[in-house]
């Protein structure tokens, strides 16, 4: 088995537990009679998680290494997993989602990291790739999570199995990939404590916050606009997030010849304005086929935003490119935060479909921001060419 391989089956391994968790939120939520703006509450347990670790995740990316950092805590997070099955009341669903959070956030940075590595070993471009396999593991997950709550079967048991079977796979794949040789970009001058980001990181991060936002609202909340606007059942309102998934993971898989056949910035902009169709899709969707299109057509359009981020801020002046792609995290996964706070008073307030509009002005902001990532990538190319010179 190539690294490359090993790197997409890991990527593909690890949310599939996640992406079983989700078909079961609307029946968490009745079952724990909680309101939408309730649950909204409870569903930021895991950005506040999320975000509290990336504050120092970089440096434990740092001390640790990639492959270290994604051995240890892809069990940890695994095994937490499974704490939102036995949440009991609004609260503890939110803790319990906060320790989601914060091991999601370590495991994935070193997903991140150890593709960003061998990109940069290699020359290969697999980081769209890689995240095409991701999208499928989580579309894996919401399939067989949506099969749970259509039979009736307990989520609880159905997660101890597929965290048993993916930790029994994941750990030989995760053990044999190598360590990387090449040594990690530091900027010149750094000093310790806190610093601001660069314009240009700064930059990336805000194109992918916006798009982020997106696929929180659409895990969090298209199994309830599904049931609450078509009167879906558990089955098809879970096939939602599902359809949604289906379309990122599709693209994803195309997305390293497309970087290769377009700037990443004008690659963005296009994808943007994809995203804003199936926005309108989704307002003016008359039926659940209609409305599972437009998820399906804003899944293409937010597929590959997160992938570029990532090569870009790599890219990007910083501390380092694991600091960086922490940095990346934080603001983009600040959107999982403000997502659920947004759309569910805005559900109880007027509706649900009206709440997921917020997605629009996310995207024009994300079509705005989009030719940072060529920026970040063109500033790449003369550090490569200048370390290829000094070995030579």
């Amino acid at each position: 088995m190539t690294h490359a391989q090993r790197i997409c089956i890991i990527f593909f391994l690890q949310p599939i537990a996640l992406g079983a968790w989700l078909p079961h939120i609307p029946g968490v939520q009745t079952a724990l009679g909680l309101t939408n703006s309730e649950l909204a509450i409870a569903l930021i347990g895991a950005p506040i998680g999320t975000l509290t670790t990336l504050l120092f995740a970089g440096k434990v990316a740092n001390w640790l290494g990639a492959r270290l950092i994604t051995f240890v805590f892809f069990p940890v997070f695994l095994l937490v997993m499974l704490t939102p099955f036995l949440a009991t009341s609004q609260w503890v669903l939110m803790a319990a989602l906060a320790c989601v959070g914060s091991s999601l956030s370590l495991v994935e940075l070193g997903l991140n990291v150890l593709a960003d590595e061998y990109e940069k070993e290699t020359g290969r471009k697999v980081m769209s790739t890689a995240h095409g396999f991701w999208s499928f593991g989580l579309l894996s997950g919401t399939l067989i999570g949506s099969a749970v709550a259509w039979a009736g079967m307990s989520p609880l048991y159905a997660g101890m199995v597929i965290a048993i079977v993916v930790q029994v796979l994941a750990y030989p794949t995760i053990q044999g990939v190598p360590v990387p040789t090449r040594v990690e970009r530091m900027e010149e001058g750094t000093a310790k404590g806190f610093r601001l980001p660069h314009p240009i990181l700064l930059g990336v991060c805000i194109f992918t916050f916006g798009t982020t936002l997106i696929e929180g609202a659409m895990a969090d909340w298209a199994a309830v606009y599904l049931r609450d606007t078509f009167a879906a059942n558990p089955g098809l309102a879970g096939l939602g997030v599902s359809v949604f998934a289906l379309c990122v993971a599709t693209t994803r898989l195309f997305g390293d010849r497309l970087r290769q056949m377009a700037a990443p910035g004008r690659l963005g902009q296009g994808l943007a304005l994809i995203g804003l169709f199936g926005v309108a899709l989704i307002w003016f969707a008359p039926s659940a086929p209609v409305a599972l299109a437009g998820l399906g057509v804003l899944g293409v359009g937010v597929s590959l935003a997160f992938p570029l981020g990532v090569t870009a801020a790599s890219a990007a002046p910083g501390t380092s490119p694991a600091s960086n792609v922490a940095v990346l995290s934080f603001i983009a996964l600040l959107g999982f935060l403000i997502g659920p706070l947004t759309i569910g008073p805005v559900a109880d307030l007027y509706d649900i479909r009206t709440g997921l509009m917020v997605t629009g002005p996310m995207l024009l902001l994300s079509l705005s921001l989009a030719t940072f990532l060529t920026r970040a990538e063109a500033r790449e190319e003369p550090l490569s060419g200048a370390a290829a010179n000094s070995a030579a």
